[in-house]
């Protein structure tokens, strides 16, 4: 049995005695220690700003795990979004409810019906499956306006029917409810944009989502800290540039809070290498895709499989995918190769430790929060930079209200952003003492563009090479001279 928050009926459900989440939240008020992922933070954090209800009990430490993640999460919750996914339920529940509490209106299961066909009408003006796109672009798209009012009207139409049914049942109550949120959401959604705000469409395969999002979170998530009697403590990996928290304390508004690191129990000079094929094109090119599977296959029979392939776009992770089975079976190499997508993140993950040799392409799923320890994993494959792409409505706001400001956005967000990301991809090599493999980054902007030193001086203490040979040797446990310790090739000295 399940419920969701909108039709949830609280203590009128015959149910309300054995709710597993009242359970759980009993349980929390009575444990010394609660272990919440950051989404339920913050909901819990949205409410009580609400003063609509409390999810966590009070306490007088908050600890954060992954703490890299906070910005973003942050920025869902301090905004705002609607989906189409939203309108087309409250359109089947209402359906639902008519025909159980007023089958003599029959205006109701209508005018859900006319919110149903204009919500799919709406979701038709994208035909991508993918895609973000700002407020002003998708106002030029044909019928957009046209398609978005109508959806808009037909719920109008909707809250003005269950209005004049709603005291029948607690059913239809809760649906009208529901309309008369949405429909104030939609409207603000349709008023003059806040200050510091963009506004924003996703598409997805069977749904759109109408997003604000604040440009900062520093503000708010500020607030947060002082209205509360709490230390705050945020760990993570990857929350420092070369050293440097400017860029994280920046994010969240924390510019007084002191900041420490310590290094890592692992012997990176011994156990790990950083690779930089020569010769790759430019990222932007045509071809550069078949260039990193053709550096990379030499590195992966020297592996024996055992490798990530990590790309920053579904459209390069599925070609390499094709390339590589065509030269897998060209040159007769025994790897099982796993894609994105072809399952859950939990059984490629089950299925790549059990096979002991695969080959698995990922995505940005597959960049953090994975752990692979021991020999399944020796080598991790890094296709590009991960600069976030500058078209994304979100980081453009960001660019352009940093850049009107006399700042330097790409130095002061865009590249700390993509070291976070990078690190957190090369994370996934070394997990024990006992690993050992190469991390194969392809981009040759890491080696040829003047901040690329600031990149990869970010990554833990790897030996470094450009030769390929070395790496060869490196997996047949053959040293050569120049793989002495504290050795590295002349572009990637200190």
């Amino acid at each position: 049995v399940t419920s969701s928050r909108e039709n949830c009926l609280g203590g009128d459900c015959p149910h309300h005695k054995q709710c597993f989440v009242l359970e759980a939240r009993k349980k929390a008020l009575e444990a010394d220690i609660v272990v919440v992922n950051h989404h339920l933070f913050f909901a819990d954090v949205w409410l009580r700003d609400e003063g609509v209800a409390e999810l966590l009990p009070a306490c007088n430490t908050v600890i954060f795990d992954e703490a890299h993640q906070l910005p973003e999460t942050a920025g869902l919750f301090f905004g705002e979004t609607i989906s189409t996914g939203q309108l087309l339920e409250l359109a089947r529940d209402a359906r639902l409810e008519a025909v159980q509490s007023c089958k003599d209106y029959a205006a109701l299961p209508e005018a859900a019906l006319k919110l149903d066909k204009t919500t799919r009408d709406l979701r038709l003006i994208f035909a991508e499956d993918g895609g973000r796109w700002p407020l002003d672009k998708v106002r030029d798209r044909k019928g957009f306006e046209a398609a978005f009012i109508a959806a808009s009207s037909a719920l109008d139409e909707l809250v003005a029917h269950l209005e004049s049914q709603a005291q029948r049942a607690p059913g239809l109550e809760s649906c009208w409810q529901r309309s008369r949120e949405l429909a104030a959401a939609f409207e603000k959604w349709q008023a003059p944009l806040p200050a510091e705000c963009v506004r924003w469409v996703e598409a997805f395969s069977q749904a759109l989502t109408f997003n604000t999002t604040p440009l900062s979170v520093a503000d708010v998530f500020k607030k947060q800290i002082e209205g509360s009697a709490r230390a705050w403590i945020f760990t993570s990996a990857t929350l420092s540039v070369k050293g440097d928290f400017a860029h994280y304390r920046k994010q969240l508004g924390l510019l007084d809070a002191p900041s420490a690191s310590w290094e890592s129990p692992f012997d990176y000079d011994r156990q790990a290498m950083l690779y930089s094929p020569l010769n790759m094109p430019e990222p932007n090119t045509p071809g550069y895709t078949q260039a990193v599977v053709k550096a990379a296959l030499p590195v992966i029979a020297a592996s024996q499989g055992r490798a990530f392939l990590l790309f920053t776009s579904l459209r390069a992770m599925r070609e390499a995918h094709s390339l590589l089975l065509e030269a897998f079976e060209r040159d007769s190499l025994p790897y099982p190769v796993l894609l994105q997508g072809e399952q859950s993140r939990t059984e490629l993950l089950e299925r790549f430790r059990t096979l002991g040799n695969a080959v698995l392409l990922g995505s940005q799923s597959f960049w953090e929060g994975v752990d692979v320890k021991g020999e399944a994993l020796s080598l991790v494959v890094i296709d590009k930079l991960p600069f976030a792409p500058p078209d994304d409505p979100v980081l453009s706001a960001r660019i352009n209200q940093i850049n009107e400001a006399g700042g330097n956005a790409f130095m002061e967000y865009q590249l700390p952003h993509a070291v976070i990301t990078l690190k957190q991809g090369a994370g996934r090599l070394i997990r024990d003492e006992a690993d050992r493999g190469v991390l194969m980054i392809c981009d040759p902007r890491l080696i040829g563009k003047p901040y690329g030193r600031r990149i990869w001086q970010s990554l833990p203490p790897m030996r470094r090479s450009r030769v390929e040979a070395e790496v060869l040797a490196f997996f047949a446990a053959e040293p050569l001279a120049d793989l002495q310790a504290g050795r590295a090739s002349p572009e990637l000295q200190e």
